[in-house]
C-alpha cells in the first residue's frame, strides 16, 4: 500500500513578519514588507492565514498570473490555510497596471471565496488589489 505524506511549507514565517494584523492598511504594509510586489510585471495572488486573533501564521504565492489575469479557486487558496489551521485569511493581488480599482473578476472571485470561506470555517477578512504603491481594500468600502 502506498502511503501518501501531506507537508505544509511556510514561505513567510519569520519572527520579524509575526504580528497581528487588525487593519487594511496594516494588512497592506506586512504585504509590501514580507513580498515586495511593486514593480511585478504580471499579476500575482497571495494569502496571509490568521489565528483566531489575527496574528499572522504565515503567507503563500497562491497564484502568479500574467500581464492582466490570474487564475484562483477557492481550492488552492484555501488548501494552505487548512493545513495552517487558520480561522480566517487575507487576499491580495497586484495589477501591473497600477490600478487599484477592481475588476468585475475580481468581484466575483472575492464573492466566491467568500462563500468557500464561510463553508470551510475559514472567514475572508478582506482583498486588497494593489497597484502603485496603493491599494483598495473591499472591507474597507463595504464589498466584503
Amino acid at each position: 500500500m502506498d502511503k501518501i505524506r501531506v507537508m505544509m511549507v511556510r514561505e513567510g514565517r519569520t519572527s520579524a513578519l509575526r504580528r497581528e494584523i487588525t487593519s487594511p492598511g496594516e494588512a497592506f504594509q506586512y504585504i509590501k514588507q514580507a513580498i515586495k510586489p511593486v514593480g511585478l510585471d504580471r499579476e500575482c495572488f497571495w494569502r496571509i492565514d490568521l489565528d483566531s486573533r489575527n496574528g499572522v501564521l504565515g503567507w503563500e504565492l497562491v497564484s502568479m498570473g500574467t500581464l492582466n489575469a490570474s487564475l484562483v479557486h477557492p481550492r488552492e487558496v484555501f488548501t494552505g490555510a487548512l493545513l495552517n489551521k487558520a480561522a480566517g485569511i487575507i487576499i491580495a493581488h497586484n495589477h501591473p497596471s497600477g490600478e487599484t480599482n477592481p475588476s468585475p473578476e475580481d468581484k466575483d472571485t472575492t464573492r466566491r471565496l467568500c462563500k468557500a470561506g464561510e463553508i470551510l470555517g475559514v472567514a475572508l477578512q478582506d482583498h486588497l488589489v494593489i497597484g502603485n504603491g496603493k491599494y483598495f481594500s473591499f472591507k474597507e468600502t463595504g464589498l466584503l
